[in-house]
Formats: structure tokens, sequence, C-alpha cells
């Protein structure tokens, strides 16, 4: 199997740190809406969290499948407050499309490189950012649809709370 090059490997250390980031802001978000008595919405976030552990993991143990040894990087600390539950959201979808856009340039560097198998390998995450991104813009679209209004809100708080740990991809 072709060796994985020093920016690919670079690229993935990178995708890790940015996963368990991801991971480490949902469950602030959580944290935050637990607070705010949204207990439904930091339930969703709450998994979310945890599913961003597994995709961290998940490019964890594909460099090491491929002979690499992960070199885990510093995570940076969430900023711990939002003004409103839609600012929550709107930073939530934010993210999303960030993390998107570093699984493009991943997929785009082991195209330059041949790395057919990482190709492969990343193809699930670009069809997991998708979803992610879908599911992020439309709880943001619902939560602006209310405008603050709490009773909308609480109503959304209802529907996010649905979510169940099976629903996760992994």
């Amino acid at each position: 199997m072709k060796a994985i090059s020093d920016k690919m490997k670079n690229g993935l250390n990178r995708q890790i740190t940015a996963e368990f980031e991801s991971a480490y802001l949902y469950l602030d978000m959580a944290n935050c809406l637990e607070d705010r008595n949204f207990s439904g919405m930091a339930r969703w976030f709450r998994l979310q969290a945890d599913e961003e552990k597994r995709h961290a993991l998940k490019i964890n143990d594909y460099m090491l499948e491929r002979g690499l040894v992960p070199e885990l990087g510093e995570i940076t600390a969430p900023r711990h407050q939002w003004s409103d539950e839609v600012a929550l959201l709107e930073e939530a979808y934010h993210h999303e499309c960030h993390v998107s856009n570093m699984i493009y340039d991943l997929v785009a560097q082991a195209m330059e490189d041949k790395d057919f198998a990482s190709v492969s390998f990343l193809q699930w995450f670009v069809d997991e950012q998708v979803e992610e991104e879908e599911h992020s813009l439309k709880w943001l679209e619902k939560a602006r649809l209310f405008g603050g209004n709490a009773a909308g809100l609480m109503i959304l708080d209802g529907k996010m709370g649905k979510r169940t740990p099976e629903e996760q991809k992994s």
C-alpha cells in the first residue's frame, strides 16, 4: 500500500484535533443549554459531542492501520457563552461548515498524492459532513423562524430532545 505523505499525515493529525475540538465545543453548548433549561437541545448537543469524539477516533485508528502514530494537538477552549439560542445554533452551523472545508482539503490532498486508500476512507467523512450541515442548518432555520419566542424555542427543544444515540452514524 502506498505510504501516506507528510502533508496528508499532518492534515489527518489536524483533523483529529478538530474533531476533538468539535466535541469540546458541543459539550460546552450542551452545558450552556442545560443551564438555560433547554434540556432537549442540550441532549442533542451532548450526543453530537459523543459523535465527534468517535470521528476523531476513526481517523486515529485509520492512521494506526496505515502505520502512522497520530500526534494529538492542543484543544482550543470554547467561548462558553452565547447571547441566545439562535446565536448558539448559528455557531454550530458555521462550525460544521468549517469542518467540512477541512475534510475537503484532506480529500484534495489525498487526490494530489494519488493516495486512493485515503480518498476512499475520507469519502465517509464527506458524506457525514453533508448530513451534519443539513441537520445544523435545519435547527438554525427553525430557531430563526421562532425569532427568540420562548414558546417556539420550547417546541424546538422538545424536537431536538428526541434524538437517540441510535440515530448517530458514528
